[in-house]
């Protein structure tokens, strides 16, 4: 008995995970072409920024393995972009080579694009039907429709703990409360964000690299520091050369702050000046700049002070957290707010997963309501 084979949409999800670590600030983005018959033609998904986007991988797939497209129906994952950017537009891509049926699964969000693809394929005479796997491909892309509807990265902040919630004993030590094999997941979900945030606190107390080392990746997320004060050393670990770092700041602005300021930015930093009210950074600002410069993930593993913030100043969207099977008591809290006087002010949550991760569980856990901000498409155009 032969197995089913998998559904062109399916396949075309698949491949767009592929693009999971690599096609940032693109979005990822898979494409399978068939033929009337469903005999699979082609297969592709976006390569790095610059590089081929997944329709026109398709297409060089096909045609290095010798079929014609002419007549044969394209699944890609989102709408085929209509603009000129760093490549051509796929919707023409489509069309000269003679795609008849483009079935996608979500409106592209970019203002650049924004049904203007679907258009472009109607008025060739191409057949476009949409919704098929959109909460999928919203999910592997939330980032990017975070930053194109919202203007601002999707914030998952990461939090390693014991049972009880302590991240570290009095005296400051908390490595490794988690195992090895949770590390390793960590590091995956750091590859696929775009930057890595931390705190001046935790430069001056750890000075981690911030990199991605556990797990494979074609390409290493940007780091963010919020140093108030701009204390970062020149020689601080995690600027690595040829990785962008943005550092941001609310010092004033003397002879001693560009001292500091010039001696970072020889470094290759970026040092931005955002001070609230309270000479804190504005983090709501920052978030907004980080998307400016194309941030579509922001993971956030920053120290209990840090992490409060972005709580109380409601700009997280969801929690990724890892619990040992120990105990330890006393010690520093994932994050710190409040007081609060009653049981409704804290954050409400929805558990996306539970999963076991060697000895460990981690929690993906996301702030209620906050994926709302777009409407999924059920109906063919």
């Amino acid at each position: 008995m032969t197995e089913p084979s998998i559904p062109p949409v399916l396949q075309a999800l698949g491949l767009a995970a592929q693009a999971l670590f690599l096609s940032n600030p693109n979005p990822r983005v898979g494409c399978v072409i068939t033929s009337g018959a469903g005999k699979v033609l082609g297969r592709g998904f976006t390569q790095q920024a610059g590089g081929a986007h997944a329709e026109v991988v398709a297409l060089q797939d096909a045609h290095a393995l010798g079929h014609s497209v002419e007549g044969a129906i394209a699944y890609v994952t989102l709408e085929p972009c209509s603009h000129h950017g760093r490549t051509g537009p796929c919707c023409e891509a489509l069309i000269a080579a003679g795609i008849t049926k483009v079935v996608a699964s979500l409106a592209d969000p970019n203002p650049l694009v924004s049904g203007q693809g679907f258009a472009r394929l109607k008025a060739a005479g191409v057949e476009v039907s949409v919704g098929d796997g959109a909460q999928e491909s919203f999910e592997l892309n939330i980032g990017f429709f975070s930053r194109m509807v919202r203007k601002t990265p999707w914030v998952r902040m990461k939090m390693a703990a014991s049972l009880d919630g302590t991240t570290a004993l009095p005296n400051g030590e908390s490595q490794w409360i988690t195992s090895s094999a949770a590390r390793a997941d960590g590091h995956a979900w750091r590859a696929r964000a775009c930057a890595v945030l931390t705190g001046i606190g935790t430069v001056l107390e750890d000075n981690p690299r911030l990199d991605v080392r556990d797990v494979a990746t074609p390409r290493q997320p940007h780091v963010v520091v919020v140093d108030s004060q701009l204390q970062t050393p020149p020689d601080a670990r995690l600027l690595i050369a040829g990785r962008a770092c943005y550092i941001y700041c609310a010092a004033p602005n003397d002879t001693a702050f560009q001292a500091r300021k010039q001696a970072l930015e020889s470094q290759g930093a970026v040092v931005v000046e955002l001070p609230n009210a309270h000479n804190k950074v504005d983090l709501s600002a920052m978030l907004a700049d980080l998307a400016s410069r194309g941030v579509n993930e922001l993971h956030v593993e920053a120290g209990s002070k840090l992490n409060g913030s972005f709580i109380r100043e409601g700009l997280v969207d969801e929690m990724l957290v890892y619990l040992a099977p120990c105990v330890l008591g006393e010690g520093l809290s994932m994050a710190h707010f409040g007081p609060l006087t009653k049981l409704d002010q804290g954050l409400s949550l929805d558990f996306k997963s539970v999963e076991k991760i060697g000895p460990d569980v981690r929690i993906l856990a996301r702030v209620k309501g906050r994926d709302n901000f777009l409407a999924m498409p059920t109906a063919e155009l």
